[in-house]
């Protein structure tokens, strides 16, 4: 019987989604990533803000217009357990987010014709199922590896720690176990992800244990990159700064959400409340060549004109190579859910379009920079007219821009190859691939 996976949201949920696959495949069921080709659909959810959301249970309603037996996994059986059965009948099965493991139960059920069946705790605790395979539908120059999950923050407008519980963090040896039979498949680039990396270790060891991974990881052999996502301000310690710019392997590259800089707003939203300025300027002189990459939620309830332009001066002055900008999104049974002081539509969309066009015109200027410089960039593959697809190392794989060569030579996927670059735009680079 052929099973197929249909993933929605991040990189993490990607990671649950390849599990999944793996104890599937290992049961003996033939799987495959077109779902009109399959009897059973796998429909891993995201819930993370309204949105996405919308995108999941539209995907849901397609399945069952299609006649397909649905199995939901992830965040919304999660978040609504049984009002998403009573909203959407069709639905055969639900597995939770800590509940992997019971995947394969419940499409056993579902493949017999057997009656509805939910596995959904309660309370989630995830913990990484070591003891699986992952299928990985993404094989390519760079993998993720998910090194945590859950959270114990309880920022104002996230839904997370309820839908994930606990951070719980993976053993060194078990994620270096990982990143070795991912290199030995091929893969140049490891990609940490986890709610928060920054917090890795310190519920197993005692202390953040971020800097000691990373020296374990770098002495791969074969590896190429190694790059780290989702780091915590409060979180980014001396040890961590030195082992980044020390570690040759170790991309000068943070993605380090900030959500604002309003120091009232920051107490709304329950982040640290620290000057993020001296933050940014100590990364900066002690990583040479740097890549931060931030984000930023405008129409916070409450978030004045004045906090407003407070952020936009911030990001004029601090000048991000990268940076994202979302609307904030109401969810329910969160802290912010209940504030009254709703920010209009109309307005948050204003603040959003201001921010990205100053972000646009830093990035297309620090993208100019680059011009007349050779940069080491990895190979991902070819456009349909034969251009080199690459990724330089200021870029995240999916949401960072791309290097768009040419080449005299045939190059291989997750080669790194020297890039003279000869222009820019926004967000992207062009040039030529140097001769070996």
């Amino acid at each position: 019987m052929k099973v197929a996976l249909l993933n929605h949201g991040c990189a993490k949920n990607l990671v649950d989604s390849e599990l999944m696959l793996g104890l599937l495949a290992k049961r003996g069921y033939e799987v495959t990533l077109d779902e009109n080709d399959a009897d059973i659909v796998v429909i891993n959810t995201c819930s993370f803000i309204h949105d996405a959301e919308k995108e999941s249970v539209q995907a849901i309603l397609q399945m069952a217009q299609d006649g397909k037996k649905i199995v939901v996994t992830g965040c919304l059986p999660q978040k609504y357990k049984g009002e998403l059965k009573k909203a959407i009948p069709e639905i055969a099965g639900m597995v939770g987010t800590s509940d992997i493991n019971e995947i394969v139960g419940v499409v056993d059920q579902v493949a017999n014709n057997k009656k509805y069946v939910a596995k959904v705790s309660d309370k989630p605790e995830y913990i990484y199922p070591e003891n699986i395979e992952r299928q990985q539908i993404t094989v390519g120059a760079s993998s993720y590896i998910k090194i945590a999950d859950g959270c114990n923050y309880h920022c104002g407008y996230c839904i997370i720690p309820q839908l994930r519980g606990e951070y719980h963090s993976r053993t060194i040896e078990n994620v270096v176990k990982e990143a070795k039979e991912l290199v030995a498949k091929g893969v140049t680039e490891i990609v940490l992800i986890a709610q928060d990396t920054t917090s890795y270790g310190i519920d197993l060891y005692g202390k953040q244990a971020l800097p000691k991974l990373l020296e374990e990881l770098n002495k791969i052999e074969g590896l190429g990159w190694i790059r780290i996502m989702y780091a915590y301000p409060s979180q980014i310690t001396d040890e961590l700064i030195d082992a980044i710019a020390n570690l040759d392997k170790v991309v000068k590259y943070i993605d380090l959400p900030l959500q604002h800089c309003n120091a009232e707003i920051l107490r709304a939203m329950r982040r640290p409340v620290m000057d993020y300025e001296k933050l940014i300027t100590k990364i900066r002189d002690r990583i040479p060549d740097v890549t931060i990459r931030t984000a930023f939620i405008v129409g916070y309830p409450g978030e004045t004109d004045e906090q407003f332009d407070e952020l936009y001066e911030f990001v004029k002055r601090t000048r991000f190579e990268k940076m994202g900008v979302f609307e904030y999104s109401r969810e329910k049974n969160t802290v912010s859910y209940s504030m009254t002081e709703q920010v209009p539509a109309k307005i948050k969309k204003q603040r959003h379009k201001k921010l990205m066009t100053l972000q646009q015109k830093i990035s297309d200027e620090i993208n100019r920079s680059y011009v007349g410089k050779i940069l080491p960039c990895m190979v991902e593959g070819y456009t349909d007219d034969g251009v080199v697809l690459l990724r330089s190392q200021h870029d995240a794989p999916e949401i960072d821009g791309m290097v768009y060569a040419s080449s005299d030579a045939p190059v291989v996927p997750g080669d790194i190859e020297s890039v003279m670059i000869e222009r820019s735009d926004e967000y992207d680079l062009f040039g030529t691939i140097l001769a070996q």
